[in-house]
């Protein structure tokens, strides 16, 4: 449960994301993919 809250909450920084404004869903799909994309790269750049 905690890890699914963590996700949201990251996804939450996000502003198009937080309410999808999106009315096509592959728009949408790609703006999660950026989002996810992004949030990986700073974990990325903590280790690095």
């Amino acid at each position: 449960r905690w890890v699914v809250e963590r996700t949201h909450s990251w996804l939450a920084g996000f502003g198009k994301l937080r309410i999808r404004f999106e009315r096509r869903l592959d728009t949408h799909y790609a703006l999660l993919k950026l989002a996810f994309s992004l949030i990986c790269l700073r974990f990325i750049d903590r280790f690095c």
